[in-house]
């Protein structure tokens, strides 16, 4: 009887100090991007604590994790990225991260066929699927499916918020498609500093312009530059979209070519209202500790 007492007062003071050592008593789930976080906070809701690793607006293709996004990611119970190079170097970490963390790449079902590549490399991939909700339905498709076989105990949960989601995303899709038709209606075009929004354009059938590649490495040339100038002043583009992670002034150098080629005098009344967005969607900086706020995947989408 004493031994069973001894085993008890144990076991209660060793699982005290696991919930101590650890601060949480729900899963500690990483997401690297507010817009994953985001959409995985939608399938788990308060089950589980939901972290974004980046803040938004920061550029991933660029981002350094520091030593304390490591110690993150080894103390998260799973990560969820993004996959397709999104983001750039740190692929390799989450690729070492397998070996030893439950881990999710939401892009891994995505048919090859549906992605936009530069080139025949790997690393050429696109990858912005966001910005087609079809895709990113798709992508949410397999991180519930995913999420079901890391936690079987939530499999009825996250089918019943997976459904609801699909369905407002099956919304936002449609008035995306109306609102894409409005404006092509009147010869408008989406220009952008990085060539983030070409599955945008492809789903929606609308003219996509960017100066930059799909990465924001790559840096534009003088052709670039006036083609792009020609291009504003024909059209008459009345904005310009530039992204928070990418600063005006290298990226906009042909803003003054498209007054020198064409605009009329009341060119800067007309034209120069650039408008600042973020290719993640989520504007405004979010805690460390995701917690929904209207800077949704669907309500941010909608409004832009």
């Amino acid at each position: 009887m004493k031994n069973l007492l001894l085993l008890v007062c144990l076991f209660c003071l060793f699982s005290c100090k696991i919930e101590r050592e650890n601060g949480r008593e729900k899963p500690l789930i990483v997401a690297t991007t507010s817009i994953l976080a985001d959409g995985v906070y939608n399938l788990v809701g308060e089950n589980a604590e939901v972290v974004s690793l980046m803040p938004a607006g920061v550029d991933p293709h660029l981002y350094k994790a520091s030593v304390r996004d490591l110690d993150l990611l080894q103390k998260a119970d799973l990560v969820i990225y993004h996959g397709l190079f999104l983001e750039g170097k740190m692929t390799e970490i989450f690729e070492k991260l397998e070996y030893s963390q439950s881990i999710i790449n939401i892009s891994t079902e995505i048919p090859d066929s549906l992605l936009i590549r530069s080139g025949p490399e790997a690393h050429s991939v696109d990858p912005h699927i966001w910005f087609d909700v079809k895709l990113w339905s798709l992508a949410m498709k397999y991180t519930a499916k995913e999420l079901k076989e890391w936690k079987p105990e939530w499999k009825s949960m996250v089918e019943e918020n997976s459904i609801l989601y699909q369905i407002k995303l099956n919304v936002l899709n449609k008035e995306i498609q109306a609102k894409v038709k409005e404006l092509k209606a009147t010869g408008q075009a989406l220009i952008t500093a990085h060539d983030a929004f070409a599955y945008f354009g492809k789903a929606y059938d609308f003219e996509v312009r960017g100066l930059q590649g799909l990465s924001t490495l790559s840096e534009p040339g003088i052709r670039d530059l006036t083609d792009l100038a020609d291009f504003v002043a024909e059209r008459k583009i009345k904005a310009v979209f530039a992204e928070q992670t990418i600063s005006p002034k290298p990226s906009m150098p042909w803003l003054p070519l498209a007054k020198i080629k064409g605009m009329t005098s009341n060119w800067l009344d007309l034209f120069i209202q650039t408008v600042w967005i973020s290719p993640l969607l989520l504007p405004e900086p979010i805690s460390v500790w995701y917690k929904p706020t209207y800077k949704s995947y669907l309500k941010v989408s909608s409004h832009d």
